[in-house]
């Protein structure tokens, strides 16, 4: 299959997949998502995959959904992060 928002590449029993937006900081996006998912599926298939390596393109890491006001960037030359969310669990 053809990707468009990542590479893949297989060597030596190890898959790496490299988030390929550099232009954007390698912002996350449904279709790489997508993407993603169609990566690790092939990944599962190959029984001679042993290994998965995600890394990013160019100097930005992987970052929120573009989607997410965490993704834009950051006027004041700050860092921006997303608020951690609470897991909650129901009451005995």
């Amino acid at each position: 299959m053809g990707y468009e928002q990542i590479k893949v590449e297989v060597s030596g029993g190890v898959m790496e997949i490299t988030l390929n937006r550099p232009d954007r900081l390698n912002a996350w996006t449904g279709q790489m998502g997508h993407e993603l998912i169609t990566a690790f599926d092939a990944s599962d298939a190959d029984d001679d995959v042993r290994a998965v390596i995600v890394t990013g393109a160019g100097v930005g890491s992987a970052r929120a959904p573009t989607s997410s006001p965490a993704a834009r960037p950051s006027t004041t030359g700050h860092a921006v992060r997303p608020t951690p969310c609470r897991a909650t669990t129901a009451a005995n």
